[in-house]
């Protein structure tokens, strides 16, 4: 396989991903093929988390939210909530509202600037996370396991690398 992001690949026989979709020539380049695979990949991982937050009554995005709300361990803007999230929310107030209605979060408005709304975990909240820590870590194990501890540092440094073209992009 070439290096260059535009180069043809010049592997002509369906391998890996091409395979797996059954495509029968090769991709239009190195970029294409590993965008496809970033997404493949992130797709098969979430499979069994959506399954195990379902059964919670949760989706990824509000286990998310949870989770950087325990972070803090202080009442934080929704914008905050925004920022940290790992997808885009395009409506972070009504994300947090169904927290609310879930009796997971509580908002309340900041002393100083009356205009911003604050949300923190409840109890509930934090029991809910606090089930939710093992089998987490477990399906996250489970799933890299084949993996060796350099293998998964690499990918994180090469991941982490592919994210600052497409930050600059977007920001």
């Amino acid at each position: 396989m070439t290096s260059g992001g535009n180069d043809k690949t010049e592997n002509t026989t369906p391998r890996g991903l091409a395979r797996e979709l059954g495509k029968r020539g090769p991709f239009q380049s190195d970029a294409q093929e590993l965008y496809l695979n970033l997404l493949r990949t992130s797709e098969r991982l979430s499979e069994q988390f959506d399954a195990l937050f379902k059964a919670h009554g949760l989706s990824q995005t509000q286990y998310n939210a949870l989770r950087i709300l325990r972070g803090h361990a202080v009442p934080i803007s929704s914008g905050t909530v925004g920022r940290e999230l790992l997808n885009r929310e395009p409506d972070i107030t009504r994300l947090l509202d169904r927290l609310v209605k879930m009796k997971f979060v509580v908002r309340e408005r900041c002393e100083r600037d009356r205009r911003i709304m604050l949300a923190s975990l409840t109890p509930s909240g934090y029991e809910l996370l606090a089930e939710l820590d093992d089998p987490v870590s477990a399906l996250q194990a489970k799933q890299l396991k084949h993996m060796t501890r350099d293998e998964m540092r690499t990918m994180i440094d090469l991941l982490e690398r592919a994210r600052e073209g497409a930050a600059t992009d977007l920001d």
